[in-house]
């Protein structure tokens, strides 16, 4: 009995360390992704930006704390429900598929990502992940 190909549930689950969260880059966020912020915490979307946010090129991101994690980071994520994108697609990003390294060195820092699959099986869970495919 032929065995079911591996889904992007099989080579990543988290494991809610926060690691992600943490270190260079930043994550952008969108007009829509403030606004959903701000009414999730139940403030303005000018005090959200002023407050919790910070402009890296010509786009803005969340702040990090001064332990390098992202502002809504308390050991938990405090605005979870209405993460951004980039927050909710980790670690299935474009970047993998234009390098597969690029997975192997987010997983030296990610716990739940898993390494011990063939290079096309990850490329290939990404690809279908990115496009939106429900087959997991």
């Amino acid at each position: 009995m032929p065995s079911k190909p591996l889904g992007p549930a099989d080579i990543f689950r988290c494991k809610k360390c926060g690691d992600c969260c943490k270190g260079y880059g930043g994550t952008y966020v969108g007009e829509k992704e403030i606004k959903a912020i701000a009414k999730f915490l139940k403030i303005e979307s000018r005090r959200l930006v002023d407050q919790y946010c910070r402009v890296s090129g010509s786009r803005l991101v969340l702040a990090q704390a001064e332990n390098q994690y992202c502002v809504f980071w308390d050991g938990t994520c405090a605005i979870h429900p209405v993460k951004p994108h980039m927050c909710k697609s980790w670690p299935f990003i474009p970047g993998v598929l234009i390098d597969i390294k690029n997975w192997q060195v987010m997983a030296g820092s990610c716990p739940g990502m898993r390494i011990d699959v063939p290079d096309e099986v990850i490329k290939d869970c990404v690809a279908r992940r990115l496009s939106g495919s429900q087959s997991e």
